[in-house]
């Protein structure tokens, strides 16, 4: 009954079918025993809407102490058959109260006659009524039940999922300090002076990663930001053979995107094209709006005698990115990579989301 009652729409519902079952009865008495149906009608429906309660907390409460499958059924059925049995007595009983009190002087016109056959007839149709409420607390304890093992499951789902998020993107920081640390250790010697400036580069880095950490998603803008001090460092390290070329297009910008999403693949921009190229290259990073979709391209030279290992998926930043991509978007996004003549480039198209409201 707490259930059905919980929101206004439920009430309406269950009221509307125990007043047709009233007005049902009111046209059985009318017809059995002659009575004016207005008479047989101001008899059954208060008499009915009462019972609506009346049966359907009895029900309720009963059903919530005697769940399926956490009682034998012959006890079940039992409990059940005698409330049913006793309610119906006493529906027949507040019918001789309500049918007493329509006879009193003064209000002769309204009032029934009760015979021994619709005094039958109303026990009988309450125990059965009594079941019908019984039953329909059943199924709706049953879906809620159901609804909240799916909801906890759901909740499970999402806590496991946010957890792997986490594990991917954890991988990266250590990645590429390796790497980093590596390059500012060969400097020192050196480059004492581009060992510095990558250092100080670098703590800008992981300060504005650190900063992105608590974000489930951050604007294009953050991230380019982000990758450009990725490679204000590395360009300490290759000098004048790395270029990059940036085309964010309008509107772009303000999308939000999964928090270094990107960097991986500038990285390997960096590791698998510019490094392998004694001549150096360019790295051109593009975004642009499309309607409802964001494209993100990430594109490098190559070396024609040599084979790429992201031409085969390998390596830490593709995987990353596609399952970090699968993760938060499921198959609303997508990353594509191929090699064509002597350039390398790499495809995301995801959600143009504004406002993880709109997700």
């Amino acid at each position: 009954m707490l259930e059905l009652s919980s929101t206004r729409r439920g009430l309406v519902i269950y009221l509307l079918v125990w007043l047709f079952l009233g007005c049902a009865l009111g046209g059985v008495i009318s017809v059995a025993s002659d009575a004016p149906l207005a008479n047989a009608m101001l008899f059954a429906i208060p008499l009915n809407l009462v019972y609506a309660f009346a049966a359907g907390y009895s029900a309720y409460y009963l059903c919530r102490a005697y769940p399926l499958g956490g009682r034998r059924p012959g006890q079940i059925a039992f409990v059940l058959t005698f409330a049913a049995v006793v309610s119906g007595f006493l529906w027949l009983v507040i019918g001789n109260l309500w049918n007493g009190l329509c006879l009193l002087p003064g209000v002769h016109w309204s009032g029934i006659e009760i015979t021994p056959h619709l005094s039958l007839l109303i026990v009988v149709l309450g125990v059965l009524l009594y079941g019908f409420a019984a039953a329909l607390h059943y199924l709706v304890i049953e879906f809620v039940r159901a609804k909240n093992a799916e909801q906890r499951e759901l909740e499970s789902l999402l806590m496991a999922q946010e957890a792997e998020l986490r594990m991917l993107r954890t991988q990266i920081d250590p990645h590429f300090l390796f790497n980093s640390l590596n390059s500012i250790s060969a400097l020192t010697s050196q480059d004492p002076k581009a060992a510095r400036r990558m250092t100080l580069e670098l703590a800008s880095f992981f300060r504005q990663s650190l900063g992105m950490e608590a974000h489930r998603k951050v604007t294009l803008g953050e991230e380019m930001i982000l990758i450009r001090h990725f490679l204000a460092i590395e360009q300490v390290r290759f000098g004048e053979r790395l270029q990059v070329e940036e085309v964010i297009g309008e509107g772009a910008a303000e999308c939000l995107v999964p928090p270094m999403i990107i960097q991986p693949l500038v990285e390997n921009a960096v590791k698998h094209g510019i490094c392998n190229m004694p001549e150096g290259g360019t790295v051109r990073i593009t975004a642009r709006r499309a309607g409802s979709i964001l494209h993100i391209g990430v594109a490098n030279p190559v070396d024609a005698d040599m084979g790429s290992i992201r031409s085969e998926g390998h390596g830490i930043g593709l995987t990353n990115v596609r399952q970090r991509l699968s993760g938060v978007y499921k198959h609303e996004a997508g990353i594509h990579w191929g090699r064509k003549d002597n350039s390398f480039g790499v495809d995301i198209t995801m959600p143009a989301q504004t406002s993880e409201e709109g997700e």
